[in-house]
């Protein structure tokens, strides 16, 4: 296990892309954060650019922090990134050697096996990681059997056996308690004055413009319903709860009853160009700016 004492000058970041992280807006959401909570809860983690950001500024020292996402691949990432990074860095030293179109498709292949699921954590880990650097984009995507179906991304000498950022990562997750599980679990775990970020599959400003299929289940209007009735639960038992989502009038009337800010993201994956560029945001929060 890699433990030793954070080093606050030299930030944390994510060791993996994902399309909707929120690294490039943490310079608006973060100011209405609340300035004070006891634990932190991220149900929809992702690439972890929010809990990388607030480690790095201190803000979570002497707090218990629970990381969850549905995502058993993502989560045995984080895992092996927290409990054995030496060892995943040696395993993604491999991907990096043998890296070519032909491994590509083949490595993505590999969840089609019967025994995929039991293929060692650590080599899925590696392969996870593998393909997040190397697909389109960064994007996760899986089709209606739950197999990985994005195409190989274009990038010339893509960072494979990222060491400083794993270590790093590593760094940040040893007092986190980690787990696969629905974000309706926060449930189980939050308690009156602790703090829940809920960053989840946005609700899609047109029918087509839908990146939801994280999961083979995906993520819509029930979804974000469910997703309301967890939102205002916590906030019923004291907890602060913000949620980042996108600037329709479907969430604006979910959560009239809350704070709705308007933030702004450069948005670069897109089908329809009108759909890249600035695009609007929302940040919904239960508690007043302090």
């Amino acid at each position: 296990m890699y433990n030793i004492k954070p080093n606050f000058a030299k930030p944390c970041c994510p060791f993996i892309k994902w399309v909707g992280g929120k690294r490039g807006l943490l310079t608006q959401i973060l100011p209405l954060f609340p300035s004070e909570f006891e634990n932190y809860h991220e149900p929809f983690l992702g690439g972890g650019a929010v809990f990388f950001e607030l480690y790095s500024r201190g803000l979570l020292e002497d707090k218990n922090i629970f990381l969850s996402d549905i995502n058993d691949e993502l989560i045995n990432a984080y895992l092996h990134v927290k409990e054995n990074p030496t060892k995943l860095i040696s395993e993604l030293k491999k991907y990096k050697q043998n890296h070519s179109k032909d491994f590509y498709y083949h490595t993505r292949s590999l969840d089609r096996e019967v025994n995929f699921k039991k293929t060692p954590p650590i080599k899925r880990a590696a392969r996870f990681i593998y393909l997040n650097k190397t697909c389109f984009n960064g994007l996760y995507r899986v089709n209606a059997k739950g197999y990985f179906n994005v195409p190989m991304g274009s990038y010339k000498n893509p960072n494979i056996a990222d060491e400083e950022a794993i270590y790093r990562a590593s760094e940040a997750l040893q007092n986190a308690t980690i787990k696969c599980q629905s974000f309706t679990d926060v449930l189980n775990d939050a308690t009156s004055g602790d703090f829940v970020y809920f960053d989840p599959p946005y609700y899609p400003l047109t029918p087509t413009a839908n990146f939801t299929s994280y999961n083979q289940d995906g993520f819509l209007e029930a979804e974000q319903i469910k997703l309301f009735e967890v939102f205002k639960e916590l906030s019923d038992r004291g907890c602060k709860v913000a949620q980042s989502n996108s600037d329709t009038e479907f969430i604006k009337e979910l959560y009239k009853a809350f704070d709705i800010n308007i933030v702004m993201m450069n948005r670069f994956i897109n089908s329809n160009k009108y759909g890249r560029g600035k695009v609007k945001e929302t940040l919904i929060k239960n508690y007043d700016f302090v």
